[in-house]
């Protein structure tokens, strides 16, 4: 089983920037994928940017593309998701996510591993 922990989040105005950070426990890291996923107010989890595990191979959401960036550093264990231009509707629990690096990045709930205990994002206007 996989140990996932987020840390990083918080609450900035709309337009700023921020970094969330999720340290996995699991060795080898680059046995999985990884990705984002975050749940919005009253809303359904949804992916938000997923990676493959070279790190060579992202996805991302259209709503996030060209402002969010995910990356991994398979030498310290730990997936990044760094967040810029952040909008009111960015608000949500910000997830981390393994999964088996035989899925695709296309990723759904179903196909997840471990899920972290999740870390609250709050953009105000």
């Amino acid at each position: 089983q996989v140990q996932l922990a987020e840390s990083g989040g918080g609450l900035v105005q709309a337009g700023d920037s921020l970094r969330v950070s999720c340290a996995a426990s699991v060795r080898p890291f680059n046995m999985y994928h990884m990705a984002w996923f975050r749940r919005p107010p009253g809303k359904e989890r949804e992916l938000v940017a997923a990676i493959s595990w070279t790190g060579v191979g992202t996805y991302y959401t259209d709503s996030v593309k060209g402002r969010f960036t995910i990356s991994r550093d398979n030498t310290k264990n730990t997936l990044y998701l760094q967040m810029n231009t952040l909008k009111v509707e960015d608000t949500a629990v910000y997830y981390c996510a393994a999964a088996s690096k035989t899925k695709g990045l296309l990723l759904h709930e179903d196909d997840i591993h471990s899920w972290g205990p999740g870390t609250q994002v709050t953009v105000s206007s």
